[in-house]
Order: structure tokens, then C-alpha cells, then sequence
């Protein structure tokens, strides 16, 4: 896997770029100047990542993966991590039938649903899960792989499921982890 180096990150111009952050080179990104990527993030192979778009300290997204801020925006925060083919919309066609649907009919004859989504501090999500307009994962939520999201999700809860459903509570043991990798980068002056 090549990253782009530092040089031509910067000149994405991103409107925010955090240091250590790895982009492959087979990765599109579209807005650049809309999104913001904190320290020791990674965006891996073939993935997509457009709109209005946040992405906290060392977040991860898989390879494949589909990252749609659209203008509502979204906001991956510190530790979020994304398996392989995983994707979050912020916007999507209303697939009920009372209007037309796709990107190449005019906004007149069509409704779409736009909403936010936030995914929380340690939120993991399961090679091949999709996430949807308005599900926001609250902080340590896990999703199963193939999961499909609709809903916003409970604190350290384990979600799996078509559409996902809460499984049981997630350990909250990782969260001493983060302090010692923290204060170690503090020490280390990073």
C-alpha cells in the first residue's frame, strides 16, 4: 500500500491536517477543503470519502470503504475505527415511490432525507455494515459486519443485525488503554 506523502496532502488542501495522517493513493477524496483529519488517521485503499466530513486522532477506515458527509456532515470522532466496505450516508433518496430517485433527476421531482450522522469515540463497525442518514453510533458502540444501522445506538452496546438491533453492553476496559497510549504520546512529545 503507497500513501500520499505529506507534500501532496497539503496540497488537497484540506481545511484541517493533523500530523501522521496516512491517505492511500488509491483513495478518492472529494472536498477536500470541507473536511478535517486529526493526528494519526489512515485512510486505506479504494475508499470514497466526499462532503462535509470530520475524522477525530487515530480513526481508521478499511479498505473499500464509503464515507458520505454530503452537507449535513459527519463527524467520525478520536478511535473510531471502519472494517473493509464499510458505508455512512448523511443523504439518500426517499424510496417509498411518491417521487423520483438518482443523482441525474432535478431536485424538483424527487425528496431526499438528509441528517447528520456522528460516529462516536471507540465506535467500531463491522466489515460490510452500512450506516444511514440520522444513526448516529453513540461513544464505544460496536456494529457487526453486514449490520445495517437506522437508528441512533446506546453508549458501549454491541449492535448486530438486518436492520441492527442492540445484542448487549460492550466492556469499557479499552478506555484505560487510551489513557496509556495518550500519556505515552504526551511523553514521546507527539
Amino acid at each position: 500500500m503507497a500513501y500520499l506523502s505529506e507534500d501532496a496532502l497539503r496540497a488537497m488542501g484540506f481545511a484541517e491536517l493533523g500530523v501522521n495522517v496516512k491517505i492511500s493513493d488509491k483513495a478518492a477524496i472529494y472536498g477536500a477543503e470541507q473536511m478535517r483529519i486529526g493526528d494519526n488517521s489512515r485512510i486505506d485503499d479504494f475508499c470514497v470519502v466526499s462532503g462535509t466530513v470530520t475524522i477525530g486522532r487515530n480513526v481508521y477506515i478499511g479498505p473499500f470503504g464509503l464515507i458520505a458527509g454530503g452537507m449535513p456532515g459527519l463527524i467520525l470522532e478520536d478511535f473510531a475505527t471502519l472494517a473493509y466496505r464499510v458505508q455512512v450516508f448523511t443523504q439518500s433518496d426517499d424510496y417509498s415511490g411518491e417521487t423520483m430517485t438518482n443523482s441525474t433527476v432535478p431536485k424538483d421531482y424527487k425528496k431526499e432525507i438528509f441528517a447528520s450522522v456522528r460516529l462516536g469515540r471507540h465506535s467500531i463497525v463491522g466489515a460490510g455494515a452500512t450506516i444511514m442518514p440520522g444513526a448516529d453510533l453513540a461513544e464505544g458502540t460496536s456494529v457487526g459486519a453486514a449490520a445495517l444501522v437506522l437508528k441512533p445506538t446506546e453508549p458501549w452496546s454491541i449492535y448486530v443485525g438486518n436492520p441492527a438491533r442492540k445484542l448487549r453492553d460492550r466492556k469499557r476496559d479499552l478506555l484505560e488503554l487510551e489513557r496509556e497510549y495518550l500519556a505515552k504520546e504526551n511523553q514521546l512529545g507527539r
